[in-house]
């Protein structure tokens, strides 16, 4: 079983910094079940390639009872396809072999450890128990761009029909450590075995290695039933402990939330911004129009009080927000023709859900400052690319001003859960290369009022389809 993992960002032989394995030589490292072989087929400062090769031994397993579960008879035992495919064997290896670039540890160059890099993983033949739409649907949210090359059976007897056998590349801007820790968990998933025996450790496990991004993934109930082997008690409970994990998360966003609230008051920031963004998109001609990160549901109140919005749909990653944006609205209270008209989602901004697509307009108010940098590679995809409304108006605080708010301290962001605050120049240039990426126009207007030095203390980028 091979897998290879290539960095384009120069000096492309950082890799080996992050691996922790020297390109000059070729390591071996003894696994229960074999060897795992690390070498590099590339070492340029344009590009390098990693390699980590298993080598399996299917004696060996059957002697330690490690053979493939299900497998039935003497000759199964020992002709099966655990020496080829990638499994959790690979999992095991990933963890023993690249443990310190899997927990994001680089001792000599630390900063590139918490650096985004363009990169991309070839895994040599992967079992896709589920088919290449459960493929893309586990790795595509995540933001990788996902390649699939299908096996026959047999290439000299076509009719013998298609194999659960694949060669897929996966290609994206991301941290080396959560790479690495998709592949850990994910590779088992998809494969639908495991070599080991499955019990409350591996929940921890799960949880550990599935934090940041598990919670909020599309199919996070079919990644925690398939990696627990379908012991049900063991992903209802990592399912439960995920969902505390995200209301834990909620209850702070919203006292957050008050906080900045309290430093913008003064201005009527939130009134001015929702007049600012409902007139852009009045303005643009919308009938249908998606609210991303809509929280509690202010912006949503003001579309639905303008009857030229004929479908508003709100979409938040926090269950809580979603039902205070319901409670806040009094949706049940309403009458049929002004209820129909809105409908509230559950998902997140840096997974692709086809729910969002054909819209005509997107408003993202005071939501891209609390991405991780690292993830707004993902966002910008799921909302230019696969989204595409034709117009998006996006709002976020311009860090400039923020010497003009007497209760902020200096250097202090608005928000305690804010990533970054972005200046003028830094959102113009965001927004504008986004916009020539994707295809979009985009215009900058001020929010709130405007010093000379300083400039709005809300900056908004409107973008269009050319």
């Amino acid at each position: 079983m091979l897998l290879t993992i290539t960095n384009t960002a120069e000096p492309a032989t950082d890799l080996g910094y992050l691996l922790h394995k020297n390109p000059a030589r070729a390591q071996t490292f003894p696994l229960s079940f074999g060897q795992a072989h690390v070498f590099y087929t590339e070492a340029a400062r344009e590009r390098c390639t990693a390699a980590l090769l298993l080598d399996v031994d299917p004696v060996g397993l059957v002697r330690d009872r490690r053979g493939p579960a299900g497998e039935s008879g003497a000759l199964a035992q020992y002709v099966n396809d655990r020496p080829y495919v990638a499994s959790s064997f690979l999992s095991v290896a990933l963890a023993r072999v690249f443990a310190s670039a899997m927990s994001g540890r680089c001792k000599d160059r630390p900063e590139l450890a918490e650096t985004p890099l363009p990169l991309a993983a070839r895994l040599s033949v992967l079992p896709c128990r589920g088919g290449e739409g459960f493929l893309r649907g586990l790795f595509e949210p995540l933001g990788y761009e996902v390649e699939a090359e299908r096996h026959a059976l047999d290439e000299q007897f076509p009719e013998w029909g298609e194999s659960p056998y694949y060669t897929v590349t996966l290609a994206g801007r991301a941290r080396l450590s959560e790479l690495l820790t998709h592949l850990y968990v994910l590779v088992p998933v998809l494969d639908n075995e495991k070599h080991y025996w499955v019990g409350d450790e591996e929940v921890e496990k799960l949880l550990r290695r599935g934090e940041g991004w598990l919670a909020s993934h599309p199919l996070r109930e079919q990644i925690a039933r398939r990696y627990l082997k379908y012991r049900r008690s063991l992903a209802d409970e990592a399912l439960e402990r995920l969902a505390e994990g995200s209301a834990d998360a909620e209850t702070e966003a919203a006292a957050h939330d008050e906080e900045e609230q309290a430093v913008e008051r003064r201005l009527s920031l939130n009134d001015e911004r929702q007049r600012a963004v409902v007139a852009a998109l009045k303005e643009s001609g919308a009938r249908r129009v998606l609210d991303l990160g809509c929280g509690e549901g202010r912006l949503l109140r003001a579309l639905l009080e303008d009857r030229s919005f004929e479908e508003i749909v709100g979409v938040d990653v926090s269950h809580r927000a979603l039902e205070t944006a319901a409670a806040r609205l009094r949706l049940e209270r309403l009458p049929e023709m002004v209820r129909s008209r809105l409908k509230l989602l559950h998902g997140s901004l840096t997974y692709r859900d086809r729910r969002l697509e054909g819209f005509d307009a997107a408003a993202v108010v005071e939501v891209v400052e609390h991405l991780d940098e690292s993830r707004l590679s993902s966002f910008e995809r799921v909302l230019f690319e696969f989204a595409r409304p034709r117009s998006v108006v996006l709002t976020t605080p311009n860090v400039e001003y923020n010497a003009k708010f007497e209760g902020l301290p200096a250097g202090l962001l608005r928000h305690k859960d804010h990533r970054f605050e972005w200046t003028r120049a830094e959102f113009r240039a965001w927004a504008e290369r986004v916009a020539s990426r994707f295809g979009y126009r985009v215009r900058f207007l001020p929010v709130g009022p405007e010093d000379g030095a300083l400039g709005p203390p809300t900056q908004m980028g409107v973008f269009s389809l050319d």
